[in-house]
């Protein structure tokens, strides 16, 4: 009787299989009616599987149970579980996947930690697998918001049981306990997972595709600790076709994403493949964005006859962004990026305020001296689980504009709307790419390729360009300053005029011992003259300048600021109409 209604479902989900679900067309993912999908997601990284440097606990705790530790011997075990209660129910909402889908995503991808669906192998009874609520509970509500806003979700196993890399801090691996590689226990919990996961969801349409493992990175026969220099990758191949073959035992409907070893790389021994449904995930972080990067990628699409899919990037400037997703979207390939919330961030789309008191925690768990009290330590902690509410974020608009506008066209776009007789804030630079919003000399990270780690923005504050900015403390400002300017430079600005005329250009700037230069260039062709700008005596004794009688039309002008020789800092500019004495 089992038997024939297990039957019976699967022959009904095959029935639905034309009503929705993404699966593969040769080397394309399509929908149910046969239309090509180009996936532009985020992966909601930090929610269920925390990662040390999201936290800025990475140099003393980076794994998710040691930063529990941490907390646990400052609060205690119960204002842990409230602190993680807070943390989690604040981490994904309903507003945070109505804002991504107003952001322009179509799809998220979310990193599953195991232990929130089922217990630790050492935690079972007589080698039984139990079951638990919450991760169910949390999936169904995150699929519930998806649904309602037409978004697929891509659901990722981040942390296996045992954990899946050397790599500890992405799978919450502790190496005093056996690995997924190391256990067959862990590898039977995983398979039944995914059985368990795939039988709750197989006639879910707007469930997008089962990402099965992530980054594994393990040396199986290789030297590299991280799989890079693997042959074969054989327990992997093997482990996969058996979750594989679980899943479609109850499953039919939906599209498997697959990753090699190496961070999701190496698919050295992994053809051929075993099922129709599936696809390729590759990650790519810090290398250069030509189709070089993606050529193995590209072959194998070709070879295999399968889709590929960028299952993971991010983490670096926004040209470099929108080179990645320019180049990806060009040879139809849809994209995740990583993350949506992580402590004082500029590189993604949102980012977390630290507070005052969180980093008395962090100085005393790095350094030690005197312990915080459980009270101050409780207050610290949940303040912060507050900030990860999405009307406590900080919405980064300029990384927004890179992974969507910017990718379709170099046009510039006014960051704010800005009048003549008003502050012009120097960070708030037109929107665009560099050498069209701005120009800047460092400005992309692509350290796997050059083997250094380049700062795009040495203050890493603020904004997510090649241009540096630093907090700045003048009274008169937005909160912030552009420094570290250097020779030929430059920052462009949208600026409306009431009418055509002259105005005069007050500029707001510090230096600490070096004169510095600049002159401004108009849309309409014309220049000023070079300005020099005298030692303040200070990098935060500012003073004032005037430029006279610049010539703008009137409505939108488009005003560079020319930094001719660079080396102080600027806070704002004002224009105001030019008066004949």
């Amino acid at each position: 009787m089992k038997k024939a209604l297990l039957t019976l479902q699967l022959l009904l989900s095959i029935t639905t299989f034309g009503q929705g679900f993404l699966h593969r067309d040769g080397q394309n993912i399509v929908d149910g009616n046969g239309k090509n999908v180009l996936l532009r997601g985020l992966g909601v990284g930090g929610w269920m599987v925390q990662e040390g440097y999201m936290l800025q606990t990475q140099s003393f705790a980076s794994p998710q149970y040691r930063i529990r530790q941490k907390i646990k011997e400052l609060v205690g075990e119960e204002t842990t579980k409230e602190f993680y209660a807070a943390y989690k129910a604040n981490g994904i909402t309903k507003r945070d996947v109505d804002s991504l889908a107003a952001w322009g995503f179509n799809s998220i991808r979310l990193p599953m930690h195991y232990n929130l669906y089922t217990p630790p192998i050492e935690d079972e009874k007589n080698g039984a697998i139990t079951w638990i609520d919450e991760g169910f509970v949390m999936t169904d509500n995150l699929l519930k918001w998806c649904a309602e806003n037409k978004m697929y979700l891509i659901l990722d196993l981040h942390a296996a049981p045992g954990g899946q890399g050397n790599d500890a801090a992405i799978s919450d691996y502790d190496t005093t306990k056996p690995s997924l590689w190391e256990s067959e226990a862990n590898q039977k919990k995983m398979i039944a997972f995914w059985k368990k996961l795939a039988s709750r969801y197989r006639d879910k349409q707007w469930i997008g595709a089962y990402d099965i493992i992530n980054e594994p990175n393990w040396n199986f026969t290789g030297t590299n600790k991280n799989g890079c220099d693997e042959n074969s990758n054989g327990p992997l191949r093997d482990l996969m076709v058996r979750v594989t073959k679980a899943i479609r035992e109850v499953d039919t409907n939906h599209l498997i994403f697959i990753e090699g070893n190496c961070w999701g790389n190496n698919y050295n021994g992994i053809f051929p493949l075993w099922d129709e449904n599936m696809a390729l995930s590759f990650h790519k972080y810090w290398n250069y964005n030509t189709t070089a990067s993606i050529q193995k990628m590209l072959d194998y699409r070709k070879e295999y006859n399968v889709p590929i899919w960028l299952g993971e990037s991010g983490e670096n400037s926004n040209v470099w962004f929108k080179d990645a997703l320019s180049l990806v979207e060009k040879n139809n390939i849809g994209w995740a990026f990583w993350p949506m919330k992580k402590i004082e961030n500029i590189a993604g789309v949102t980012s977390v305020t630290k507070t005052e008191d969180y980093d008395v925690l962090l100085k005393y768990w790095k350094d030690g001296g005197q312990k915080p009290t459980a009270e101050f330590a409780k207050k610290a902690l949940m303040k912060m689980a507050d900030n990860y509410k999405m009307e406590n974020l900080t919405v980064k608009s300029d990384v927004i504009d890179a992974m969507f506008r910017q990718v379709q066209t170099d046009d510039t776009k006014p960051y704010k709307k800005h009048k003549v007789s008003t502050k012009i804030f120097a960070t708030h630079y037109d929107l665009g790419t560099n050498g069209k919003a701005y120009s800047d000399k460092d400005f992309v990270n692509y350290r796997v390729e050059t083997g250094n780690f380049d700062e795009w923005n040495k203050g890493n504050t603020m904004r997510n360009d090649g241009v540096d900015i630093l907090p700045c403390k003048d009274a008169e400002s937005n909160g912030y300053q552009v420094s570290f300017i250097e020779d030929g430079e430059w920052l462009q600005y949208t600026i409306e005029a009431p009418k055509e005329g002259k105005y005069n250009v007050a500029l707001r700037y510090a230096s600490e011992n070096q004169e510095g230069k600049l002159h401004l260039e108009m849309d309409n062709g014309k220049k000023s003259t070079i300005t020099l700008l005298p030692v303040t005596g200070g990098n935060e004794k500012w003073t004032t300048i005037v430029l006279p009688e610049i010539a703008l039309n009137k409505g939108p002008n488009k005003i560079k600021l020319v930094f001719d020789k660079g080396g102080f800092n600027l806070n704002y500019f004002e224009l105001k109409e030019h008066r004949k004495k």
